[in-house]
């Protein structure tokens, strides 16, 4: 198609991992037999497609072979089997400055970085100035780079490679460098190239960043690609991977009749295919006759299991919709399966994109840090003043806990409820501040 910018087919990264350095050098030399190292499997079989103008996300757990696929996009690795195909002219922002020269000064390593890019020096001519007003380092641009910060390292670094007009851009986790007014100019500019088109791949594990940029989203996870789809949809799935609660899809016939025991649970009928001892010891979720999503994401141990949940108004009033201003409750009980040293309730309110707006959960209000054990319920109420602008957002609601240091998650509802926050008077960004205004004349 015209319109692909990179098009990964079947790539597949084998690193050799030997225990000393002689062990590479034998089997360079041919001396011994067999084999003197292990294979370290990068990336398995990855496929991938991003098209001209698309803002594409990357992420996963350290290891899952992020890094690795960009390298192999932008040439700086090749794939042991499969193939890469890219149409447009690249800057990458991988490892910044690891083209620099230490010996250089700044403007000198500006024209061998671009250069290295693929400019000429008229183009590198033409972009200097942004440059430089970019990195905003003053003098020391004159200056041998090894005398720079490691702060006024990384904003020359990311100037060059920004201000050279790509066609793609490649991000690895290069946002955030410097200190907050830099990196503000850094988002800027990012939000600029996705207005003027172009094709950007950015890998990130700030989550926020990936939900508000990214068109689409893929996971990978131990050099496997498990996913792509929307950010909200493959960020909640990366959640389950980072708590070990991730299952793989099972086969499509397998997976109906799960999603009809799953409804069916919703609506509190048991099914003829579930057991009775997992229905007694596992009840199904209930909102208080409110709406539940149909595509709520739940998974966990279910040591504990929430089996109610509501908001109500300042009045007592189980609803969705909630003024703002005024004082509401978020309301679970939870039952308890198992004995427990100190589970921890939360509860996460998100945009309809995804981002993490607000929550909270009982380890951080030191509010319930007390053993629990099998069989007793609790009720748990978070009541807070509403402050978030009007609009839509998602409720996720959470059972939590610390077995011997390991995190686990006993119980999760990822956007099980709608929340509508009705307003008269909206400010900017997610929430208000309440501000007092005074004006005066003199």
């Amino acid at each position: 198609m015209d319109n692909i910018a990179i098009q990964v087919t079947d790539v597949e990264k084998i690193y050799k991992l030997y225990d000393k350095p002689s062990d590479r050098l034998k089997e360079a030399l041919g001396i011994g037999r067999g084999k003197h190292h292990t294979e370290h499997r990068a990336l398995k079989g990855v496929n991938l497609t991003i098209r001209q103008g698309e803002c594409v996300g990357i992420i996963g757990t350290n290891g899952s072979g992020k890094s690795t696929i960009l390298k192999i996009i932008t040439g700086v690795l090749n794939p042991t089997r499969g193939n890469v195909t890219v149409n447009g002219r690249i800057s990458a922002l991988l490892e910044l400055g690891a083209g620099f020269n230490n010996e250089y000064n700044g403007i000198e390593n500006i024209y061998l970085n671009g250069t290295m890019i693929g400019f000429t020096e008229k183009e590198i001519d033409e972009k200097l100035d942004s440059i430089l007003e970019f990195a905003d380092i003053g003098e020391y641009v004159y200056q041998p780079v090894k005398t720079y910060s490691s702060g006024m390292f990384v904003r020359l670094a990311f100037a060059v490679a920004i201000n050279i007009d790509p066609e793609i851009l490649i991000v690895d986790e290069a946002l955030s460098v410097g200190d907050v007014f830099f990196q503000a100019k850094c988002y800027h500019k990012f939000e600029e190239f996705k207005e003027m088109g172009k094709t950007i791949v950015f890998v990130s594990h700030d989550l926020s960043s990936i939900s508000k940029y990214c068109d689409r989203v893929v996971l990978l996870n131990q050099g496997t690609k498990l996913g792509e789809g929307s950010a909200k949809e493959m960020i909640d799935t990366y959640k389950q991977v980072l708590v070990g609660q991730y299952a793989a899809p099972e086969p499509e016939h397998d997976r109906l009749v799960d999603d009809e025991q799953l409804r069916n649970a919703a609506k509190g009928v048991k099914s003829e295919t579930s057991k009775p001892e997992e229905e007694e010891c596992l009840p199904a979720a209930q909102s208080g006759g409110m709406a539940e999503n149909p595509e709520l994401l739940e998974y966990g141990s279910k040591k504990a299991v929430i089996t109610e949940y509501h908001i109500t108004d300042d009045k007592g009033v189980i609803t969705s919709a909630v003024l703002k201003g005024s004082r509401f409750t978020i309301y679970m009980k939870v039952h308890m399966a198992e004995d427990l040293h100190a589970p921890i309730f939360a509860f996460t309110i998100k945009n309809v994109r995804g981002t993490e707006i607000t929550g909270t959960n009982t380890m951080f209000e030191k509010s319930f840090l007390e053993p629990v054990a099998a069989g007793e319920e609790y009720e748990v109420n978070f009541t807070q003043e509403m402050n978030l602008q009007g609009g839509e957002y998602l409720l996720s609601l959470g059972v939590t806990g610390y077995e011997e240091d390991d995190f686990t998650v006993y119980h999760r509802l990822y956007d099980v409820l709608n929340l509508t926050v009705i307003s008269d008077k909206n400010t900017v960004g997610f929430y208000d501040m309440n501000s007092r205004i005074e004006v005066c004349k003199r």
